[in-house]
């Protein structure tokens, strides 16, 4: 699979600024976007975004056409990258990082986990989720804490992407967790990072588009979901995961920048849920909203 990378540099404050509006004009192709010092007297920043199959040439003139022509008005440049998994690549200098009792590590740091932490072993792979992001470090603490505090009968990760998520509850919490996700390489990471942290016994899971598979059925009504998406497809299945919980259901959200907070509280709270707790990372938000109760 061809991978072109388009790089778009400007000063400090502009170059965060296009970081935002590609984030935001992809966010439901999933491209990675990055952000960076540029110049080694940090005066210029660089905004990254990965594309696929596409010559460098149509990789500029979509990135133009998506933001739209006043996005910005900064240099671009692409170039078509070698024919390596630059995900994994990406990941080999990432350090350890500790989550509530969760630590996730790749495999070269595996005598790492200390003493009364979970270790989670995520390994490379094209899907989302390693820790090191604001969205999975905020749900993980937020599983840490949930399943310190009470027992739930039914567990959904919805976009659980390599796992991690659902690795993290199956290993907490001692029991069966249901992992899907839109894409089928996510699902397969997942269910193969379940194998490989010793949870293939209490991770199930599918590929399914949101919430309408009749397969949900078989192991709802859930009464706990995490979902670390996006806004957008978050508000979209607002009404769906709703009728897929119980009445008395506690659901993390993430995936979700800060000012998106007032749009998803509005679209949950037409399906019974109230705000239990709000976490900020990074410029990121973790939502707990529970139902049928004050408090999860």
């Amino acid at each position: 699979m061809k991978t072109i990378r388009v790089r778009i540099t400007a000063e400090e404050l502009e170059a965060k600024r296009i970081s935002d509006i590609l984030e935001r004009a992809f966010e439901e192709d999933g491209y990675p976007v990055t952000i960076y010092e540029f110049t080694p007297d940090g005066k210029i920043w660089a905004a990254e975004i990965l594309l696929f199959d596409m010559e460098p040439e149509d990789a500029i003139a979509t990135v133009r056409d998506r933001v739209g022509a006043d996005a910005f008005a900064a240099p671009v440049e692409a170039e078509a990258l070698p024919d390596i998994n630059w995900v994994e690549k990406s990941l080999e200098g990432l350090k350890p990082v500790l989550a509530g009792r969760f630590l996730v590590h790749g495999g070269h740091d595996r005598d790492k986990v200390p003493g009364g932490a979970i270790g989670l072993e995520i390994e490379a792979a094209l899907a989302f989720g390693t820790g090191h992001h604001g969205t999975t470090a905020g749900c993980l603490e937020e599983i840490d804490r949930l399943l310190s505090m009470r027992e739930y009968q039914s567990i959904l990760d919805l976009g659980t992407g390599t796992g991690v998520l659902a690795i993290a509850a199956a290993l907490k919490a001692r029991q069966s967790v249901l992992a899907t996700d839109i894409d089928p390489v996510a699902t397969k990471t997942a269910l193969e990072n379940a194998r490989l942290n010793g949870a293939s016994h209490l991770v199930q899971g599918f590929t399914a588009n949101g919430m309408q598979d009749r397969r949900f059925s078989l192991y709802g009504p859930f009464d706990l979901v995490i979902a670390n998406i996006l806004a957008r497809p978050l508000m979209k299945m607002a009404k769906s995961i709703g009728e897929q919980m119980t009445q008395t259901a506690t659901l993390v959200l993430s995936g979700l920048r800060v000012e998106d907070g007032p749009r998803i509280l509005f679209a949950y709270g037409c399906q019974g849920f109230i705000l239990d707790r709000r976490r900020e990372k990074d410029g990121w938000l973790t939502l707990t909203l529970v139902r049928g109760r004050k408090h999860a």
